[in-house]
C-alpha cells in the first residue's frame, strides 16, 4: 500500500491505496494561507495518523509516499522549487522532509503532472498515448504522459501551458500569460479591472458576495452579456495555447479538468473544440480529442499512488 499527497494552495488531501485506480481512505482538509507552509506540515504531521486509524492500517503496511505538489519541483533534489500560491516552499526537500517524519521513501513532483498521469492510467485518458493534461482553476497547469509515464523535460518540469504567451484582448500589440486570461484568478481579476463589467456585475449581485469565475459563469448563463463576453475571452486564450500545444506534441487526446472547466459543455467545451478546430495547424486536424477529466477532486491522489507504485514497486 502506498500514501499519495495533495499539497495545492486551498486543499490538502492525502489517500492510502494500491496506485490501480482506486482509493482506500481519504483524508481532506482546508489549507490556511496564512500559516504558509509551515502549516500544511503540522496538518501533515496531524492528519497522516488520523488517515491509519479511519482506514484500520497500519504504518508498516505502506511501502512508500507520492506526493503531487502544487507548484515546480525538482526531480533530481526531490524539492519543491517553489508555490505561486502558499509561502513558506522556497527550495523546501519536501522529500527528504517526508522520509524523515514517517521513515518511508518519498517521490514528489508537480501537481498538474500526477494528476495527468491519473486521467491518463484511470480516467478520461486511459488506454491512450500520448496524453496532455490542462488543469484549468485558479492557475493554469499541464502535464504530458506518455506510455503511462510523465515527461518532466530536463527534470525542472515541462507542459507549463499556462505560461505560454498569447495576445491580450484589449491590447492587441501586447502579449500576456495563457493563466492570466484563463484562470480562475485571472478571469476573476480582469472582471474587477474592467468597470464596464464589475459595475454592471455588482448591480445583479449582493455586493458584498466575493467575485469568482463561478458567479461569473452563474451569470453569463443567465444572459449576463459583459460576463459571457469575459469568458469566451478566456476561452479564446486558453484555445490559442491548446492550438500551439497540438502543433508542438500532437497528443491523442487533450484532458481538461479544474474548477473553471465545470463551466460544462455549452459555455467551456464546446466553443473550444470550434476554435481549436478553426485554428489548429491543417495537416493535424481532427487528430486530437479534447475531453473534460473523469477523476474529480481526488486525480492528484490517484497520480500521486501511481507515482509512488513506479517508483517504489508493488
Amino acid at each position: 500500500m502506498f500514501l499519495g499527497i495533495e499539497i495545492g494552495g486551498t486543499k490538502l488531501q492525502l489517500g492510502l491505496g494500491h496506485g490501480d485506480g482506486h482509493i482506500h481512505s481519504l483524508w481532506r482538509g482546508r489549507v490556511n494561507t496564512a500559516e504558509g507552509g509551515e502549516g500544511i506540515r503540522r496538518q501533515i504531521v496531524t492528519a497522516f495518523p488520523e488517515l491509519l486509524g479511519s482506514a484500520n492500517v497500519n504504518a508498516s503496511d505502506v511501502t512508500g509516499i507520492g506526493v503531487g505538489f502544487g507548484g515546480p519541483t525538482d526531480d533530481d533534489s526531490q524539492t519543491v522549487i517553489k508555490s505561486h500560491q502558499i509561502e513558506g516552499w522556497d527550495n523546501f526537500p519536501l522529500a527528504d522532509w517526508l522520509s524523515d517524519l514517517l521513515d518511508k521513501p518519498t517521490v514528489i513532483c508537480n501537481d498538474a503532472d500526477t494528476a495527468g498521469l491519473g486521467e491518463a492510467l484511470f480516467g478520461a485518458g486511459k488506454g491512450l498515448s500520448p496524453i496532455f493534461y490542462i488543469t484549468v482553476g485558479t492557475g493554469v497547469g499541464g502535464g504530458l504522459i506518455i506510455d503511462g509515464k510523465i515527461y518532466r523535460g530536463c527534470g525542472r518540469g515541462a507542459a507549463e501551458i499556462g505560461h505560454l504567451r498569447v495576445q491580450h484582448p484589449e491590447t492587441k500589440e501586447a502579449l500576456t500569460i495563457v493563466e492570466d486570461l484563463a484562470s480562475g484568478r485571472g478571469i476573476a481579476g480582469r472582471a474587477k479591472s474592467l468597470n464596464r463589467i464589475w459595475q454592471a456585475f455588482q448591480s445583479l449581485t449582493d455586493s458584498d458576495i466575493p467575485l469568482t469565475a463561478q458567479l461569473l459563469s452563474e451569470a453569463a448563463k443567465n444572459g449576463h452579456r459583459q460576463s459571457r463576453q469575459l469568458i469566451e475571452q478566456a476561452v479564446s486564450a486558453l484555445a490559442d495555447g491548446v492550438t500551439e500545444t497540438i502543433t508542438l506534441l500532437c497528443p491523442r487526446r487533450i484532458v481538461i479538468g479544474g474548477g473553471v472547466s465545470l463551466m460544462g459543455e455549452d459555455l467551456f467545451f464546446a466553443p473550444l473544440r470550434r476554435l481549436v478546430a478553426e485554428r489548429v495547424f491543417e495537416p493535424f486536424a481532427g487528430l486530437t480529442d479534447i475531453v473534460p477529466a473523469a477523476l474529480g477532486e481526488e486525480v492528484v491522489v490517484h497520480g500521486a499512488l501511481a507515482l509512488a507504485r513506479q517508483k517504489f514497486g508493488g
